[in-house]
């Protein structure tokens, strides 16, 4: 199946220089999409139709300031990923307010102020999809990192809440939730060769499944996710929450 609905649309692209949302600026452009691509440094990810912007997702004032800018210079934005997030990996009894604020900042906050940000030119025009890269830990307990899962818990319902208000103006929003995945996030709590192994395995002792289809994802395996849900081939699915996790938390 051809996906399609990308060629010319202008795309907003938070966490761009990170593995997950590399692959989808790449994927959003190999489709004909005009990409906005953000990250708090700018990504690198010039090239024809890839335009690289500098953004702090919790800085509400930057985010208005930049959407309003693509909107005056580049044009209407139709499409948007939210992919921008940091890990935190405290166990409650040492985790700090700081540490918790943030997680929230930008896992939760951030998709807030982009989301509604988006929401605002969107919705006189009546038309637009958005996707939030959030995570399967927004559904299980996992241990040492409770600041992480409760953030992108708050984000999921958020987002749900969210279609449920745009879905009558036509705008479709939809979550992707990862489980373990091959990026700089997920090798970063590794702490020598056998990493990756455990990870698929799982472990008894952190009460933690493995990976039924014995592997990790890929980036590109959450990007195509993504893409579907962004697609017209998705365009009666909104609100919907799809784990993308090999089947780690043995859910339907």
């Amino acid at each position: 199946m051809q996906l399609t609905g990308f060629d010319g649309k202008i795309a907003f692209v938070t966490g761009a220089a990170g593995g997950i949302g590399t692959a989808v600026v790449r994927m959003l452009r190999a489709s004909g999409a005009v990409v906005v691509a953000t990250d708090r440094v700018a990504p690198d990810a010039g090239g024809a139709g890839v335009h690289a912007f500098a953004l702090d997702v919790g800085d509400a004032a930057a985010v208005d300031a930049r959407v309003a800018h693509v909107e005056a210079n580049l044009g209407p934005v139709d499409l948007a990923v939210n992919v921008a997030g940091v890990l935190s990996t405290a166990a409650v009894l040492d985790l700090t307010a700081d540490e918790w604020r943030r997680t929230f900042a930008v896992n939760t906050d951030g998709v807030f102020h982009v989301s509604q940000a988006l929401a605002r030119v969107m919705a006189p025009r009546r038309r637009g999809a958005m996707v939030t890269v959030s995570s399967n830990a927004a559904g299980i307990p996992r241990q040492n990192m409770a600041a992480y899962a409760a953030s992108k818990a708050a984000t999921t319902m958020f987002v749900r809440c969210l279609g449920l208000e745009l879905a009558p103006l036509g705008i479709r929003c939809n979550i992707v939730a990862p489980g373990s995945t091959r990026t700089p996030m997920q090798t970063g709590m590794w702490t020598d060769a056998g990493g990756e192994a455990r990870t698929i395995a799982g472990t008894l002792e952190t009460f933690k499944s493995g990976i039924p289809l014995g592997k990790l994802a890929e980036p590109d395996d959450i990007a195509h996710a993504v893409m579907f849900l962004l697609s017209d081939q998705a365009g009666h699915i909104a609100m919907s929450d799809l784990y993308v996790d090999g089947g780690a938390t043995l859910r339907a």
